[in-house]
């Protein structure tokens, strides 16, 4: 069945004064609390199903590059950091229980800032986000400055890592995001290489879909569907495998069936970008017990800055299911 939907513009209520310019990751609770995770005013905000404000914390601790932001079974929030190349695991208040990797030292992997200069290594250089498989392990891909997705125990001690930089089954450009299906399966969001790669829990390559563009996350439903979210590429930007864009490809969201097929696409539309209902630059999304779905985009650094979008266009967007 292919979800429909309609955009709630007004849901999100924060407090008097309040505003957060990047948006990049979001996740439900077991209760359809809302969680996101934001950049400038770095911090983990949460809010009730109603969109009415619950709580917040990190202010003190997270960089201005945050990044990704899950929530496990038991209600742990998992914070991937970029900025501190560490994850940081929290109560659902707020506590900090945990910390994997050394925050502000970054992996040797050769990156100097370029994709092309990377040659890979352990934990964490620039890590994107992390997924909680059905045994408990954690998947966190890695990143910016790495080219692997590193498997963990719940206990946080690292079992194995993969992937090299490249264009070949196995390979990554940027490994953004990432997904486990209650089968295992692994589902890394490939941005730079246009593509979703399939792994099996152990890291052997199944299949990959190349019918998205610069995903930047993967979430499963309920129901097994995928939602994927699909970062603008601009005129004037090369695709690894597109090549030069020589025409406005929008950000957008596509909903899949556990095995590929298109359930639906929405957001496509480079006209009504900062429109409530279309995108910018979509980062992460979610799903809750429902079927509402929510995506948090990185609009100041993507829309904002170049000119492309006005100051105060939305960065965080609730749509209700309706069919």
């Amino acid at each position: 069945m292919s979800p429909t939907y309609r955009v709630l513009a007004t849901w999100e209520q924060l407090p008097a004064g309040w505003q957060h310019l990047d948006s990049v990751g979001v996740h439900t609770d077991a209760d359809d609390n809302v969680y996101l995770l934001t950049r400038e005013k770095a911090r983990v905000t949460v809010y009730r199903r109603d969109g009415s404000f619950f709580r917040s914390w990190g202010e003190d601790l997270l960089t201005e590059r945050t990044h990704g932001l899950t929530v496990g079974p038991d209600g742990r929030v998992y914070v991937v950091d970029d900025g501190a190349h560490c994850v940081y695991i929290f109560s659902s208040a707020g506590a900090l229980l945990q910390t994997i990797g050394t925050p502000g030292k970054a992996s040797d992997t050769g990156y100097d800032g370029s994709l092309k200069s990377i040659r890979g290594g352990g934990p964490f250089n620039r890590p994107t986000n992390l997924a909680i498989g059905p045994s408990g392990d954690l998947y966190v891909t890695d990143g910016y400055g790495n080219c692997k997705v590193h498997r963990f125990s719940a206990q946080g001690n690292l079992i194995q890592s993969w992937g090299t930089p490249g264009t070949s089954p196995g390979q990554f450009n940027l490994p953004h995001g990432i997904a486990v299906a209650p089968d295992g399966r692994v589902f890394v969001a490939d941005r730079e290489n246009d593509r979703i790669q399939i792994f099996t829990a152990d890291g052997r390559h199944l299949a990959t879909w190349t019918d998205v563009q610069r995903p930047t996350n993967v979430r499963i439903d309920r129901h097994g569907r995928l939602f994927v979210s699909e970062l603008w590429w601009r005129v004037g930007q090369e695709s690894q495998v597109h090549g030069p864009i020589v025409s406005d490809r929008a950000g957008r969201v596509t909903v899949f069936t556990d095995e590929g097929r298109v359930l639906t696409r929405f957001g496509d539309s480079s006209s009504r970008r900062a429109e409530p209902g279309f995108f910018v630059a979509p980062h992460d999304l979610c799903v809750d017990s429902r079927g509402d779905l929510y995506v948090a985009e990185v609009t100041q650094t993507f829309g904002v800055r170049p000119g492309q979008v006005p100051a105060g266009t939305h960065n965080f967007q609730k749509f209700e299911v309706i069919g």
